[in-house]
């Protein structure tokens, strides 16, 4: 059986668990259960914490994880990145006291806290700044405050934190993250995890583009096509009156009223959408 980890609490937790879900997975946990078997997809579901499914990955007790990319740099796992999931997107900021620090150069020789120690270090190292890097496990908003570093290096989505910590961010990104599916090497060829990896491709499709279907007269059709050429190619179908014509095409769901005021526009009628659930393509 494939071996799938994911996590089992924080912001990757649910998320991840709808993902699989979608894709046709038997993940849901209906208590507090650490393992799940789905023996009609052929998977084990393991829920472990955050930080350690990288390096579960990487010595191959399971196959393949969910976890943050950030997450997997800073294991230094001997896993690799194999998919994008299209959720938890996050930067990976450095913050300081509003009004102390403008650029990167300001670190140099101060004391950095952060959750990330690895990743910090690399970063820092390829440009070629010196400083002390301060591991905590955890609320490093709190270390500048509390006399335990100058600058903070965390992970920031809205930034709101950061603002009520009295904290501003500065400088470059050292990382844009997101969630991310995990393997070693070996496995990316494993027909197991070329499965999964197609059912998860056809979630995050499913989720971003929506079917719509009009009919349009005939001289109008060309029009029509540039506005909806669909994923590939769009589906053209005769209608019972030889002058008009069906067309069924994929469009991106965050675009589908605009595309829909333009259809009409161009002569298209009896424009219909539908939701997507899944799809291979």
């Amino acid at each position: 059986m494939l071996r799938i980890a994911v996590p089992n609490k924080g912001s990757l937790s649910d998320p991840a668990v709808s993902i699989l879900l979608e894709a046709g997975y038997r993940a849901k946990r209906r208590g507090r259960e650490l393992v799940i078997t789905d023996p009609n997809s052929g998977v084990e579901i393991f829920f472990l914490r955050p930080r350690d499914i990288a390096i579960y990955v990487g010595e191959g007790t399971v196959h393949v994880g969910i976890t943050g990319r950030d997450l997997l740099l800073d294991s230094g796992a001997n896993a690799v990145e194999c998919q994008e999931l299209g959720f938890a997107r996050s930067k990976f900021r450095f913050a300081a006291p509003r009004g102390t620090m403008a650029e990167l150069s300001d670190i140099e020789g101060k004391r950095i806290a952060t959750s990330y120690g690895v990743l910090v270090d690399r970063f820092l190292q390829s440009e070629g700044v010196h400083a002390q890097v301060v591991h905590l496990d955890g609320a490093v908003e709190s270390s500048i405050q509390l006399g335990v570093a100058d600058v903070i290096a965390d992970v920031v989505e809205t930034g709101s934190t950061l603002r009520a910590a009295g904290l501003e961010i500065f400088g470059p990104v050292l990382l844009e993250s997101e969630a991310v599916l995990i393997t070693r090497e070996e496995l990316l060829d494993d027909p197991r995890v070329k499965v999964l990896r197609r059912r998860l491709e056809g979630v995050m499709v499913a989720r971003s583009y929506v079917l719509i279907d009009y009919n349009v007269h005939e001289r109008d059709l060309e029009a029509t096509l540039k506005i909806s050429p669909g994923f590939d190619s769009p589906t053209i179908s005769p209608l019972a009156d030889p002058a008009w014509i069906a067309v069924r095409s994929m469009v991106k769901k965050g675009e589908v009223n605009s595309i829909m005021d333009r259809l009409h526009d161009q002569g298209a009628r009896g424009i219909i959408v539908t939701a997507l659930v899944a799809s291979r393509l």
